[in-house]
């Protein structure tokens, strides 16, 4: 049996294990193993896992996993998280920090207040207001993959009632989330790999967001590459200027930045907060 060190982290309610490869020397992780950590019954529990690195060149590397052992896809809130692990272990300090992730150059810093803001690249495959059958009806939706892909609803395009059309009275907590996001991630519109979902509504200057994310397959308390996705695509079919804010489930606050270039974007970021929760061991 061997002790395996790891740091428990929470950006916006996003929560992660991470892993530091300097205090777990040799060790190797497969897709069973990562499973078993992130399950919140059997294991220590998490949406995904990170593993910390030192790359020459670079302040730090990070490799990121869903919680059912796959990757390749972008964790903003992760990322985020690496970034305020480093900058307390000391592999950053205040400021602007490089770092790569899953094999792509990044860049982020940390402030003082304990935010932490996350320099993303620009997006692909933006597609507006398509239909999407779901819940017994067609949906108005966008898609747009900010690293990671998402279809944003907003809630007030969906009825209760599929046969009363003035049936579209859901609020923001009341919402199926679940029935209509895993409906959603696993139609065939988005085979083989799926989507991530996001459902938004308008609450004065504000987005509420919820979002169920593949990988996870439930909803979680905060997703930062789909608070992006959503911010964009109310600037393309609201036009909801930058900054935008916005809650999550969790409740705490997500600024996302961009300045609109004609069709595209450049300097899209996402702020919020990023925190250890705890540390502990686990044996294996």
């Amino acid at each position: 049996m061997r002790q395996i060190y790891f740091t428990k982290l929470s950006g916006a309610g996003n929560d992660f294990i991470l892993i530091d490869s300097k205090l777990n020397s040799d060790f190797s992780l497969n897709s069973q193993l990562i499973a078993r950590f992130c399950d919140r019954r059997n294991g220590i529990g998490a949406d995904g896992l990170i593993v910390i690195s030192d790359p020459p060149g670079k302040s730090f590397g990070m490799t990121y996993y869903n919680a059912d052992g796959t990757t390749g896809s972008l964790c903003a809130n992760g990322a985020r998280c690496s970034l305020q692990y480093a900058f307390i272990t000391g592999r950053t300090t205040i400021g602007p920090a490089d770092f790569n992730s899953n094999g792509i150059d990044y860049s982020g810093e940390v402030f003082p207040d304990g935010n932490v803001r996350f320099y993303l690249k620009n997006p692909v495959g933006f597609k507006s207001r398509f239909k999407i059958k779901a819940g017994g009806q067609l949906i108005n939706a966008s898609y747009i993959n900010t690293g990671s892909p998402h279809v944003v609803i907003k809630i007030s395009d969906v009825l209760r009632d599929p046969g009363n059309p003035a049936s579209n009275n859901y609020t923001i907590q009341d919402f199926p989330v679940f029935q209509l996001g895993r409906e959603i991630r696993f139609s065939k519109d988005f085979a083989p790999d799926g989507t991530n979902v996001n459902f938004i509504a308008r609450d004065g200057n504000l987005i509420r967001i919820r979002s169920y994310e593949r990988g996870v397959e439930d909803e979680t308390l905060s997703c930062g590459t789909g608070a992006v996705a959503s911010a964009l695509i109310s600037f393309f079919n609201d036009n909801v200027m930058p900054p935008v804010n916005l809650i999550p489930q969790s409740g705490d606050l997500l600024k996302v930045e961009f300045e609109p270039l004609g069709n595209e974007f450049k300097n899209i970021s996402l702020t919020g907060p990023a925190k250890i929760v705890y540390k502990g061991e686990i044996t294996i």
